[in-house]
């Protein structure tokens, strides 16, 4: 979506149109737009401020704050590490650390392969189950470092 083509431009038009009439649109307009393109970035902004009339410094407001929403393309696979209290103190840094290494990526960064976005949480409320780690809404308890090769390659498996 670097360049919008016409097609997209025309979809987020319609996206903004279908909430013309609500009150405060703005997080049911955004909310489309990531389920739709999986991003939001600037361009895309842009075209929402001039539809609804509310600037792009809001709008960015709203779309750095909540994690998620995303203004860089996210992997096939978004990969969540908790690093709330209960999850952190049980390991959550060496699974995450380990994660980087298997991935050569940090967190909030995506594969150059567009596979994996690796991603640290706030508490995900899996505490009992600490540390937590979320993949495309499949959580896997008490994982430890050593677990990460394994659950890296059983995505790369299902690419295959």
């Amino acid at each position: 979506m670097a360049k919008l083509q016409e097609q997209a431009v025309n979809r987020i038009l319609k996206i903004c149109d279908r909430y013309q009439d609500e009150k405060t649109p703005l997080m049911m307009i955004l909310s489309d737009i990531q389920n739709e393109y999986g991003y939001i970035p600037l361009e895309v902004q842009e075209i929402v401020s001039q539809q609804t009339g509310i600037s792009v410094a809001e709008i960015y407001g709203v779309v750095t704050f909540y994690s998620f929403f995303s203004m860089t393309p996210k992997g096939k696979h978004v990969i969540g590490v908790c690093m709330g209290t209960a999850c952190y103190v049980k390991g959550s840094q060496q699974v995450i650390d380990r994660f980087q290494e298997e991935l050569e990526i940090k967190p909030g960064q995506t594969t150059a392969d567009g596979l994996f976005t690796l991603d640290a949480l706030r508490c995900i409320g899996t505490c009992g189950i600490a540390p937590a780690v979320n993949i495309d809404g499949t959580v896997y308890p008490k994982v430890s470092a050593s677990d990460v090769p394994n659950i890296v390659n059983e995505y790369r498996g299902k690419e295959a």
